[in-house]
């Protein structure tokens, strides 16, 4: 299994944020790359926030969690109670929350988990604990 450090996925949470604030806001990206790295970024993040709430669940595992979770929020863009809305009027709780539902934030979303997913296969590959391989190990 491959292991993970909580320190360093907070880390790499702060270093999603950033990057995801940037992408919206500052960095000046038109449209359509700032939505939508911005949704990806999102759904990384939380991600990152997963894997370092259990740190011992399995990549797959985390993936689909954050899938699951991406599209349960999208979906409840769908549903516009007062009190939700009032959150959502907030810049937290809009980008938290978003306001409007859209059937192409769903694939930013994958896109985000895939990369997610993916980062940590290939750190995975890298450190050779893959599937529990050592590198360093005489067999």
């Amino acid at each position: 299994m491959f292991s993970r450090h909580r320190g360093l996925y907070f880390l790499w949470i702060a270093l999603v944020i950033a990057t995801g604030l940037a992408c919206r806001f500052w960095l000046g990206l038109p449209w359509f790359w700032a939505k939508y790295s911005g949704d990806a970024l999102w759904a990384l993040m939380f991600f990152f926030i997963f894997v370092w709430l259990w740190p011992a669940a399995a990549t797959l595992r985390i993936a689909l969690l954050t899938f699951v979770f991406s599209v349960a929020i999208e979906c409840s863009q769908l549903y516009h109670a007062p009190w939700l809305d009032t959150i959502r009027a907030t810049w937290p709780g809009r980008l938290l929350l978003g306001d409007t539902f859209a059937w192409r934030d769903i694939l930013a979303y994958l896109v985000g988990v895939a990369a997610g997913a993916g980062l940590e296969w290939l750190a995975a590959w890298f450190t050779g604990r893959f599937a529990g391989r050592h590198t360093g190990e005489t067999p």
